[in-house]
């Protein structure tokens, strides 16, 4: 905690940082409702999918990710992450397999079913961003939100295991 006076955000500062807390906040619950409604897919289970479906090939397979990996990919405890996927198993969205000389350790897999839920998901998904957020911006103020990211995530995910790439 620091010692010295703090620096209080100027107007154009505290415009700057309530304009992006209040975006976010409608942003996320536009895209999200629209994933529900076109999908019937949670954020949630949107990201467990989509970031199974990005996953590098493990154990000679591809769409499978360990649990624990998967967890501090997306940011979440590896207890909620494996509530989550309960609920997913029981959709037949997704299923677990034991990784072999780990009795701990499983494997989250994508499902038939979990492929194609997220490949009718994804249009519909990628669409709603765009009506959101991409189309309103133009090509520079696009180039600009990305070098934002990149400057303000590039210390936070070297202070921890990484922010979520969907």
């Amino acid at each position: 905690m620091p010692t010295t006076k703090p620096r209080w955000l100027d107007d154009d500062e505290m415009r700057a940082w309530l304009a992006y807390r209040r975006m976010r906040l409608l942003l996320s619950a536009e895209i999200n409702r629209d994933l529900a409604r076109d999908s019937g897919l949670s954020e949630a289970d949107y990201d467990v999918l989509s970031n199974l479906t990005t996953a590098p090939t493990t154990a000679g397979a591809a769409d499978r990710r360990r649990l624990s990996e998967l967890a501090a990919h997306m940011q979440w405890s590896k207890s909620r992450l494996s509530h989550h996927i309960t609920r997913m198993e029981q959709r037949g969205l997704v299923r677990r397999e034991e990784v072999d000389g780990d009795a701990r350790g499983s494997f989250v897999v994508l499902t038939a079913q979990g492929r194609r839920t997220i490949e009718r998901a994804a249009p519909h998904h990628v669409h709603s961003v765009r009506r959101h957020l991409i189309d309103r911006l133009s090509p520079e103020q696009i180039r600009v939100l990305g070098e934002i990211g990149d400057v303000v995530l590039g210390p936070l995910e070297g202070e921890g295991e990484g922010i979520p790439e969907n």
